[in-house]
């Protein structure tokens, strides 16, 4: 019940009136681990429920004690831990790879190669800064970042993803040299709302309470900044009931001539800036490389940080002014790790000296380890010239900002930290950063068989119809969406709905971000758990297609595009590794084939719970990929909803409709399949490309791609939007519930007004006119001459909107 009502960080219960309101409280003194000494056992009890590091990292640590001459202090066992942390330095994505028996290259290294293999000409910063950056217009650049806040999350939801956004904010407004956050986005995985308790597996949450509190510190921290949250998507499955997957992002606008930022120079001052040290957050970075147990929410509460926006609102104005008169050096973000990331990171080249007794406090009574490693949120860390000192402090007055000089970087290459006049931490650079042993791992995936359903003539077409529009994974989420500001900073050129009711779903967010100028920004996403457990390549592939084109149906050209992959997956044991191998391939082929760079990303390995029992849930593996590019024209683009009755309804791309596996129809049959759609990028491509010239014509007067549940799902939307009907013929001798419910992705349904020729609209790639739209509320179909089904609008929409209404019914 504590873990409900209290929050251990800043909370504590009362059971008698206190002598005094005054927080109090003694600094812990600086401890030295007998590290030289310990044997392996010793040293695996050092490292168990904190430093998450293995045996083998961890005598790579003993042997540096005992080349120095000396043991540990606490301050620098705890840095070195956070600073090769999986969440930190992304062990696994750089190892060695074995896969069946033969070295591949690290996973990274596959996905820088094939960005720097496509060279896009937009591209100005890639997987080097806290987003990446391309070329907008009138000497601006645009940048994007997607972060996972999912081991907070599952122990604290609302702090978890209220401090997600936070901090993804925070990592646009670290890029170059400042940027202005102009979006968020939040991608949500959770294990149906409805799931009986007996099901939720110890030390976990029930997803109802966490959807509802995650959702609520999205809401929280977008609001009120004053940043948009425009895009998103919502995904269940049972597994999720473990832990779930929290992804947020956030995407900025800066110069283009400071989107680049340079190394600090010996001298400089380490500037802290924005909100108070205390201890919340404490362990995030170890924590969240670390399984999922029935102790984490125990052991690891102080790991979720909390959360201020105002706070935050008031440092990013001051950041701002201070990059446009020239005062920053660099800059980067208190993220995971906190003062010891953020400095050792920029210091890494150069070496840094702080005093950590200098650093403004929450409340008195913390150690010095604890003061370097916080994670509390809204701070950031400059290096700036000592001649603008006193501007900076200035503009931070101005903005009421709370600015704190910490110390200075040297040209000693250590990292150095002192409390109260004693060095506390003295850490060569060189081995804080490249002393980490590279791992060696094997991967091998065995492709699992599911079962296959047993399909049977449908007897109720509007049963089956309702069923697929209520599926969590298809219905509205509009509940969800209009806790959300939209308007705020005026930005918006396509909300996240469209038509005469205002309720019908767009494919992607358009936003105008220079004032008076129509050029536009749109970001999309695609993310699919289900096809990713069946066959990882092709279900990535799959999310990759979606992202795309969620964007292309909204109007984005597929040339002047940029991506940020997402890695959820379970912990690295030789199968999982196997999939992510498969995941990262499909990511590079698709990259290749397309063109289209990846720019930045993250990977979060710990979606696996190990009970006291011994059992094992496998989090299912998510591939997120958001989409980000520039439009020049807003008035360019197209919403989803139908326009006018009498119009052509036309399905475009590639489809094999008998690739139903992992299908929302499927689903609902009680089976997975095996049988997946399987995308191929190089034709997919030129579908993308004749649909944008198609809407950038003029030609289509709506457009939506199809994902879950298929081509009914995509026209119910259409018609939800129009407040028009639809009537269609089911083309060939092919089955009618394939033909309506089958998900491959990178598929369209275009709205072309009447008497339009498709053919010189689409050319040689696959279309098919399937029917027009009827002022009649109406959903009919007719497969060779017969009528199929009539359905009635009002009833399915009703459907389609129930579950979500029952979810956040207050």
């Amino acid at each position: 019940m504590n873990s409900l009502l209290v929050n251990a960080t800043v909370e504590y219960v009362v059971r008698e009136s206190p002598k005094t309101l005054i927080i109090q409280g003694t600094p812990g003194r600086t401890e030295v681990i007998p590290i030289r000494k310990m044997n392996n056992t010793e040293l695996l009890d050092l490292s168990r429920d904190k430093l998450f590091l293995n045996l083998e990292e961890m005598k790579v640590v003993q042997e540096y004690f005992r080349r120095i001459g000396r043991d540990a202090t606490d301050c620098e066992i705890e840095i070195i831990a956070q600073t090769w942390s999986e969440h930190c330095v992304h062990k696994t994505f750089k190892a060695k790879l074995i896969v069946d028996g033969k070295e591949k290259k690290p996973l990274f290294k596959r996905l820088k190669d094939a960005t720097e293999e496509v060279a896009h000409p937009l591209v100005l910063s890639a997987f080097v800064d806290n987003s990446g950056v391309i070329e907008f217009f009138d000497g601006m650049a645009i940048c994007g970042k997607v972060e996972t806040h999912n081991s907070p999350s599952a122990i604290e939801p609302y702090g978890g993803a209220m401090t997600g956004s936070g901090g993804v904010f925070r990592d646009i407004v670290g890029t170059g040299l400042g940027a202005k956050v102009l979006a968020s986005t939040d991608m949500f995985c959770f294990a149906p709302p409805g799931t009986p308790q007996d099901k939720i597996p110890a030390g976990c949450l029930h997803p109802h309470y966490l959807l509802r509190r995650v959702v609520a510190g999205v809401r929280d921290y977008g609001n009120r900044m004053g940043i948009p949250t425009n895009n998103g998507s919502l995904h269940f499955h049972p597994d999720f009931r473990a832990k779930p997957t929290v992804i947020v992002g956030a995407y900025g606008i800066l110069p283009a001539a400071t989107s680049r930022k340079s190394w600090p120079k010996a001298g400089d001052l380490v500037v802290t800036l924005g909100g108070r040290t205390g201890r919340d957050g404490i362990h995030g970075a170890t924590f969240s490389s670390g399984e999922m147990t029935d102790r984490t929410m125990e052991v690891n509460a102080s790991a979720v940080q909390i959360g201020n926006p105002i706070e935050e609102k008031r440092m990013f104005d001051a950041i701002l002014a201070a990059r446009d008169e020239g005062l920053i050096r660099t800059i980067t973000d208190c993220g995971a790790g906190g003062f010891a990331s953020a400095v050792g990171e920029m210091g890494s080249k150069t070496g840094a000296r702080i005093a950590l007794d200098r650093a403004p406090l929450k409340y008195p009574g913390l150690a010095p380890w604890e003061i370097l490693l916080s994670e509390s949120q809204e701070r950031m860390v400059l290096a700036v010239d000592p001649a603008h000192r006193e501007r900076l402090l200035e503009i931070c007055r101005d903005y009421n900002v709370e600015a704190t000089v910490l110390g200075e970087f040297t040209d000693d290459h250590h990292f150095t930290a002192t409390y109260e006049g004693q060095t506390v931490m003295d850490l060569d650079m060189e081995f804080l950063h490249n002393g980490l042993p590279q791992r060696v791992m094997k991967a091998a995936w065995k492709k699992p068989v599911y079962a296959e359903p047993v399909i049977k003539e449908t007897g109720d077409w509007n049963k089956l119809f309702a069923e697929v529009l209520s599926h969590l994974n298809v219905c509205s989420k509009e509940p969800i969406i209009r806790l959300y500001d939209h308007g705020v900073q005026g930005t918006n050129a396509l909300p996240p709905f469209a038509g005469v009711a205002e309720d019908g779903p767009n494919n992607a967010a358009i936003m105008a971000p220079i004032l008076g100028k129509p050029y536009g920004m749109i970001i999309s996403h695609g993310l699919n758990p289900v096809l990713n457990v069946i066959q990882p390549y092709y279900g990535s592939l799959w999310s990759a297609a979606e992202a795309t084109a969620n964007a292309v149906a909204s109007g984005a050209n597929p040339e002047e595009m940029a991506l940020i992959d997402n890695f959820i997956w379970p912990f690295p044991d030789e199968e999982s590794l196997g999939a992510l191998d498969l995941a990262v391939d499909a990511c590079v082929d698709f990259s290749r084939a397309t063109g289209m760079p990846f720019i930045s990303g993250k990977d979060s390995l710990s979606s696996t719970y190990r009970g006291r029992d011994g059992k094992v849930i496998k989090i299912p593996p998510v591939l997120c990929i958001s989409v980000f590019g520039r439009m020049p024209d807003v008035s360019r683009s197209v919403s989803a909803d139908f326009k006018e009755s009498n119009s052509q309804i036309v399905l475009v791309g590639h489809r094999n409709t008998d690739e139903m596996a992992g299908s929302v129809y499927y689903d609902l049959l009680g089976a997975v399949g095996n049988n997946l759609p399987k995308i191929d990028p190089g034709a997919l491509m030129e579908v993308f490309k004749a649909v944008y010239r198609a809407i950038h014509g003029g030609k289509l007067l709506a457009c939506h791609d199809l994902s879950e549940g298929g081509l009914a799902a995509a026209l119910a939307e259409m018609c939800f939007g129009g407040g028009l009907g639809a009537s269609i013929r089911i083309t060939g001798e092919q089955k009618a519930e394939y033909f309506l419910f089958n998900e491959t992705a990178g598929c369209f349904l275009a709205e072309i007004p009447h008497g339009a020729n498709p053919e010189t609209i689409f050319g040689d790639i696959p279309w098919a006119v399937i029917g027009r739209t009827v002022p009649e509320p109406l959903i009919t179909a007719e497969q060779s001459g017969e009528t199929l089904f009539t359905l009635n609008l009002e009833e399915l929409k009703e459907a389609w909107q129930r579950p979500m209404k029952e979810v956040f019914r207050s």
